[in-house]
């Protein structure tokens, strides 16, 4: 009867959107599954992709590998940090009202004249150390949402838009750059050493399939610029500009966290070129079947927000973790109906 109970009461908990102590399990199906497309590749005659991780995966495995889908290698393996960065992004959001954004800003040569980054610092520098609304972040997504491709700047997402398309045709792929920006982002999270909340942003992204680099803040462009010209004036109510990204020594300062992640061209391409087998006997590859992404990155917004999200939120919980209270660790008060706090 009790258990009965039990199960009641965690099943009306789970309704309303509440946690009951279990571990979070997802089951996700794969509608588009063509396992028989990646014949080219099995065994060591299988031929080889050039740019892809067809070959180190051989020889890293024994040959024990299952190319079909692209494995680990595939975008569809990512579908686990989208899950744990959406219960990231809530325990954010509910606790802080932090938001992650992001806006493809570069599809091949073509350019974005437009920045999210830009524009929020312009808000931000409005009212410095004031949170940004709810109401405006849902303005910049609802602007994000309605162009060719998720993009602040509409006239590039129709152009870059169109060159992709174009790219399809022609069995040839493009690169990308993408901007990812955390807003109202807690200060004083993150370490200044081995848990420096930099070194885990920039591994995270890094680490991601495809990209190539990753920027802070004004990235590369602090090469060019002198001291005076790169730090960000600060007064009684905060820094003045984001040069420095929200990141100062690892540990986050208040500013929005800006980062700039830059894709390589798909490597899957329809376009002949040299390569070999796995056995390294050489060949003139050509793609047998298989339809693939002409831009990868301009499909990888929701994953760079989703590891972000939990690196951050693991950021904020190991400070949390530095400042115990004695008070959460009892059971029996002194005063009488002390109850823990946690």
């Amino acid at each position: 009867m009790r258990d009965g109970r039990r199960c009641r009461l965690a099943d009306q908990r789970v309704a309303e959107g509440y946690t009951t102590g279990e571990p979070i399990a997802a089951f996700v199906l794969s509608t588009a599954k063509k396992s028989a497309d990646y014949a080219q590749f099995l065994g060591l005659t299988g031929a080889v992709r050039p740019g892809h991780t067809d070959l180190v995966k051989h020889y890293k495995s024994q040959g024990y590998v299952d190319p079909r889908g692209g494995g680990r290698s595939s975008y569809r393996s990512t579908i686990s940090d989208v899950i744990g960065g959406s219960i990231a992004r809530l325990f954010l959001q509910a606790t802080f009202g932090t938001v992650i954004l992001s806006s493809i800003s570069q599809v091949g040569p073509l350019k974005a004249q437009r920045s999210l980054a830009a524009q929020i610092e312009e808000r931000t520098r409005q009212e410095p150390g004031q949170l940004v609304p709810s109401r405006e972040i849902e303005q910049i997504e609802t602007a994000l949402a309605g162009n060719e491709i998720w993009s602040i700047d509409g006239d590039f997402a129709k152009e870059a838009g169109q060159l992709i398309k174009q790219t399809r045709i022609e069995g040839d792929s493009l690169g990308a750059a993408v901007e990812v920006v955390a807003v109202n982002v807690p200060s004083l999270v993150g370490e200044p050493l081995y848990q420096s909340l930099k070194v885990r942003l920039m591994g995270t992204l890094g680490g991601l399939n495809a990209v190539q680099g990753v920027e802070i803040g004004a990235g590369f462009a602090v090469v060019a610029r002198k001291g005076s010209e790169n730090n960000d004036p600060i007064r009684r109510d905060g820094y003045q500009s984001n040069s420095h990204g929200g990141l100062l020594g690892g540990i986050t300062t208040g500013m929005p966290l800006v980062l700039n992640v830059g894709f390589k061209p798909t490597s899957t391409i329809v376009k002949p070129q040299q390569s070999v087998r796995k056995d390294l006997n050489e060949i003139d590859f050509e793609l047998a079947k298989g339809r693939h992404d002409p831009c990868v990155g301009v499909r990888a917004g929701v994953t760079l927000e989703s590891r972000v999200a939990i690196e951050l939120m693991n950021a904020v919980l190991m400070h949390q973790a530095a400042h115990v209270d004695v008070e959460n660790y009892r059971l029996f008060g002194t005063a009488a109906g002390h109850q823990p706090t946690f």
